[in-house]
């Protein structure tokens, strides 16, 4: 570079600096050390570890975590609020009674000085593994915001680490977690056991989420390695379930990015009894591995970390992630591209990001999804800021996406644009409810019956209604005869059906089983008067039902939860009785179950159903004059109470929404939302 240019760029720097009112002192370095990464190729990746030489201006990350009972949760949170601001670090803290996690970021002198107040505050964090390491400070504001390293958040929260999908579900005890293993324990055990035959009892087992595991994971020849590939860590407890007699009577060895996923992981595991005995975990994590063993040792590529600096990895560090469109090799995760469904982190290229702005993780495509197989609507509420964005309803046919920022800072849906990359989506993932009908009802009756639910829920929930598969004839009753007091009666004149066209067809999950399969191609007279008691002997097509389910849940899922009224609520039961036989093809966190009946099905027949569920019903008060009160609470007592919540009301068959009621059910669902 000549000696005009080299001073073009320092003055440039100086201009940048003087003209915006930074109010951080590091900005100016900020910006010297991307001129000085510019110039010099060799700076471009800074060292990751602790030096000698290190001065106040070094900037630092500091990761620790400790299981411990915390005395008085407030004045602790009154302490980090108070030191870590005084200290001007950023990042994240979560406390809960029975400890603390932290990640943030600062000056090395503040870091370490962080460290030292905590132990002189309290003795509760004695043996506490404190892992600091010196790096770049954040580069890209985007990434830096998107990690939490953009401001200070401390939160007290009921868990360090989510480990179930069913928040109502008790924990397993940390104290029974799998023993410590040193790196160099670790290490040694691996080694030994890879020199034996590939039959060995030894497993090693990866707590880390799926994009995790695509830029490095540990191998061993003869040593079994297995990788749950899980979407997010609540669904780890699942996949233990599934395999526990592939895991029984091994020798487990488990590893995740610094330790506090193992912790609870092993306890889950030593949980279940006998034959899980043997569980032992990576005593700080891939992180204090990769310092022991700055080759690498058995760990290959990087280890993903939850900060700026995206991945570490040895002085050795292979490429073994690929880009998920063309396959090249590919392992950077800064683009911060995300799967259109499920908003899980994929690897995308940049030749490819330039080709496609909508990608289909690995996960949904085993789901058969893909891109341009459903139809993208656009938010009606497209003038609203994108935080806090309050999404519409949408019915069966239709998918939204949420809106993406273009370059110049104005928003449109996806379809209208080309992006080079899906990292500038700002938003808290609600969670996706799929909702059932009640009988002869239709996805749009029951969408407009449950507008004023959908609209209190906005901002935690969208809705997705589809049509049961089983069209049922439009019935209309012949006018009851009216009986005077001298005991004689008269017919009121017949009303004449209303014109087919203007009729939406009409859908069931269950039939009588003498159904004779007639739709509505006209208007039929029913047999007699109305049975309120009907729905009981309505068992018939529920395979055909349960295969149109797994459909939806292929085609437009995936879901948190199912919301079933009526006869849908009857439905929603079945699957929820049935859930573990249908897991990968029905996957669902919860079910809520309005004015709901059990049906005499041997589908029924596994109480307790162990599903986190809310009942929601008429008290026997309630005027619901379809479903009576004692029967919906049959329903609910089929259920484990202890991850069960019923709300009575007295507001008739329909679905409450006002105050105490709707308070009610924001409480119960909002245990179940996750940050993505």
């Amino acid at each position: 570079m000549g000696i005009q240019s080299f001073y073009f760029v320092k003055i440039r720097v100086e201009v940048l600096y003087y003209s915006v009112n930074y109010t951080r002192r590091h900005r100016l370095t900020l910006l010297s050390r991307r001129t000085e990464r510019s110039i010099n190729p060799e700076l471009q990746n800074p060292p990751e570890t602790m030096s000698d030489d290190k001065t106040t201006d070094q900037y630092g990350v500091l990761l620790y975590y400790k299981y411990v009972d915390i005395p008085n949760l407030n004045d602790l949170l009154t302490f980090y609020r108070s030191n870590c601001s005084s200290l001007s670090l950023l990042g994240r803290v979560r406390l809960s009674s029975n400890g603390v996690n932290v990640t943030v970021g600062g000056n090395l002198s503040s870091l370490e000085r962080h460290i030292e107040d905590l132990k002189a505050n309290s003795n509760l964090f004695d043996g506490t593994d404190f892992k600091l390491a010196t790096c770049h400070q954040p580069l890209n504001d985007d990434v830096a915001k998107e990690c939490g390293f953009t401001s200070l958040s401390i939160r007290i929260v009921k868990e360090l680490v989510t480990l179930s999908s069913h928040p109502l579900l008790k924990s397993p005890e940390i104290s029974n977690a799998g023993r410590h293993l040193s790196a160099l324990e670790f290490h040694s055990t691996i080694h030994n056991a890879n020199k034996e035959s590939p039959e060995n009892s030894l497993v090693l087992l990866d707590a880390r989420n799926l994009y995790e595991t695509r830029i490095g994971k540990f191998h061993a020849p003869n040593v079994e390695t297995l990788d749950p590939q899980v979407r997010q860590y609540s669904d780890f407890s699942s996949w233990i379930d599934d395999r526990g007699e592939q895991l029984k009577g091994k020798k487990i060895l488990m590893y995740c990015t610094g330790g506090i996923r193992c912790e609870m992981a092993s306890a889950y595991i030593r949980s279940k009894g006998a034959g899980f005995e043997n569980v032992f975990q990576l005593f700080g994590g891939i992180q204090r591995y990769l310092e022991q063993f700055p080759d690498g040792g058995y760990f290959k590529g990087k280890n993903f970390v939850f900060d700026h600096r995206i991945s570490v990895g040895g002085s050795d560090a292979s490429t073994v992630g690929s880009c998920l469109i063309c396959q090249c090799s590919f392992d950077d995760y800064s683009s911060r591209c995300r799967c259109t469904y499920c908003r899980m982190l994929v690897l995308v290229c940049h030749s490819c990001q330039n080709e496609s702005a909508l990608y289909v993780c690995e996960l949904c495509q085993k789901q058969g999804k893909a891109v341009g197989s459903k139809q993208l609507i656009e938010n009606d509420d497209s003038k609203k800021s994108l935080e806090g964005d309050e999404f519409p309803n949408f019915s069966s046919d239709t998918m939204f996406l949420p809106q993406m920022l273009r370059g110049d800072g104005k928003k449109c849906a996806i379809p209208n644009i080309l992006m080079n990359n899906v990292s500038d989506v700002r938003t808290t993932r609600k969670l996706r409810i799929l909702c059932l009908h009640g009988f002869r009802q239709n996805a749009s009756s029951f969408k407009g019956r449950t507008a004023s639910l959908a609209k209190k829920l906005k901002k935690i929930a969208e809705f997705v209604f589809v049509d049961a598969p089983h069209e049922v004839p439009f019935i209309y009753q012949t006018p009851v005869p009216v009986h005077h007091v001298n005991g004689a009666s008269f017919s009121l004149p017949a009303s004449p059906p209303p014109p087919m066209e203007k009729c939406k067809k009409k859908f069931a999950w269950f039939l009588a089983p003498n159904f004779d399969g007639s739709n509505g191609v006209d208007w039929k007279l029913a047999d007699g008067p109305f049975d309120p008691l009907q729905y009981q002997q309505q068992t018939a097509g529920y395979d055909i039902s349960l295969s149109h389910l797994e459909n939806v849940f292929s085609q437009e899922g995936p879901f948190d939860g199912v919301l079933g009224f009526s006869q849908g609520a009857a439905m929603t039961a079945v699957i929820s009785a049935q859930q573990e036989k249908l897991k990968g093809k029905i996957d669902f966190k919860f079910v809520v179950l309005c004015s709901g009946f059990a049906l005499h099905m041997k589908e029924m027949e596994c109480s307790p159903i162990k599903c986190p569920s809310l009942h929601i019903f008429g008290n026997e008060h309630g005027q619901d004059r379809q479903i009576a009160n004692q029967v919906s609470k049959e329903l609910a007592s089929l259920y484990d109470g202890s991850c069960s919540v019923i709300v009575e009301h007295d507001c008739g068959h329909i679905i409450p929404t006002r105050s105490p009621y709707i308070d009610e059910i924001k409480a119960f669902l909002g245990q179940f939302l996750q940050e993505l």
